[in-house]
Formats: C-alpha cells, sequence, structure tokens
C-alpha cells in the first residue's frame, strides 16, 4: 500500500531516502540549495512545475520543496489510502484521476468525488492529524506528488518562507473545498414551504 511506502520513507531521520540536514542553533534555513538535486527530487520538481498551485515559488525554492516531497505513480484500482487509517500525508493530482469514497452507514462505498490534474487530497491530515475521513481509489492510472506532515513540519519549521507559501495554498485548498461541500450540501437539503 502507499501509505506503507511513504512511511518506510520517513524513518530514521530521513526523508525521502535523504539524511535531514542538521538543525543550526536553531536559526532558521534560507532558501538556497544545499546541493544538486537527485534523480528522483529533479522528476519531483518537474512534476511540481506541472502544477499552477506552485507558480508562487521561486526557482530556488521548488528545489527546497522537491527535496521535502516525492512522487508516486499508482494503478487503476490502487488505494491511496481507506478511510480511517492514520492520516499524515497529502497529495496533489499532477496526472490521472481518483475516486473519493465515503462509506455509508449501510457499509456501502459513494463516489462523493472525483480528482483531477491540479486537485489535492488529504490537507486536513497535515493539519489536524486526523484519521482518513474517505477512501480514495484510482480510477485510472495516476500521477501525484506526497507532502508528508513530516516534510510539511520541516518547511515550515526550518524553511519559513516557503512554508508560510505553501500553508498559504493548503488553506486556500481546504477553504475551497469546504464552500464547494456546503454547497453541494445545500443543494441536497430539502426547500422550505
Amino acid at each position: 500500500m502507499l501509505q506503507k511506502i511513504v512511511l518506510e520513507n520517513t524513518k530514521n531521520c530521513t526523508l525521502f531516502g535523504r539524511s535531514l540536514p542538521p538543525h543550526r542553533s536553531g536559526m532558521k534555513k534560507t532558501a538556497e540549495p544545499e546541493q544538486e538535486l537527485s534523480e528522483n527530487e529533479e522528476k519531483t520538481r518537474d512534476l511540481i512545475l506541472a502544477l499552477p498551485l506552485f507558480d508562487a515559488f521561486k526557482s530556488d525554492e521548488l528545489d527546497i520543496l522537491a527535496r521535502h516531497m516525492r512522487f508516486a505513480e499508482i494503478m487503476r484500482g490502487e488505494h491511496l489510502f481507506i478511510e480511517g487509517d492514520k492520516g499524515d500525508f497529502m497529495c496533489f493530482v499532477v496526472r490521472g484521476l481518483l475516486d473519493v469514497l465515503k462509506k455509508t452507514t449501510g457499509g456501502d462505498h459513494r463516489v462523493v468525488a472525483r480528482l483531477g490534474k491540479g486537485n489535492t487530497i488529504g490537507e486536513m491530515s497535515i493539519i489536524d492529524k486526523s484519521s482518513r475521513s474517505a477512501t480514495v481509489v484510482a480510477r485510472q492510472p495516476s500521477v501525484v506528488i506526497i507532502l508528508t506532515k513530516k516534510g510539511f513540519d520541516i518547511l515550515t519549521g526550518d524553511y519559513p518562507a516557503v512554508g508560510v507559501t505553501l500553508l498559504q495554498i493548503v488553506m486556500r485548498l481546504l477553504s475551497l473545498n469546504m464552500r464547494l461541500t456546503t454547497s453541494k450540501l445545500a443543494d441536497k437539503l430539502p426547500t422550505e414551504p
């Protein structure tokens, strides 16, 4: 399962196979690149560039993001995560189509949303540490960029300018999703006589 892969890649003070840089006497890091990007980081950076959500970032900031994010390819029918699982990462959809399923009181699953390029999923998990509120399955082969809670904490703690910009993006996405959900709910409510 994808979540297991993400968790395995963040053990022992590493993030996506790289040792985390030592914290220098509480000083915040600048947005200067520490070294050349690895092949996976380059690919992650290229995928980040494909999403307009990241247009606000400068080139060196994109390098920092690429060091603390990773990409994953998801095959059709593969679960990204399951309702009730511990949530510790969010995803930005780069390609493909994902179904968001919610379990009914009868135990069935209903598709409550379909997500394509530019959409995000799992934002709440990096903010409130709650379990997953829905199941997400690939409707077609998809590519996502993954931001773990640990990566998010590093970005907001060690690279405040990058972290604040990223936090603003996440907050805007959460706000937009809440507005869409409220509109859908209002459409389903009976009209008053």
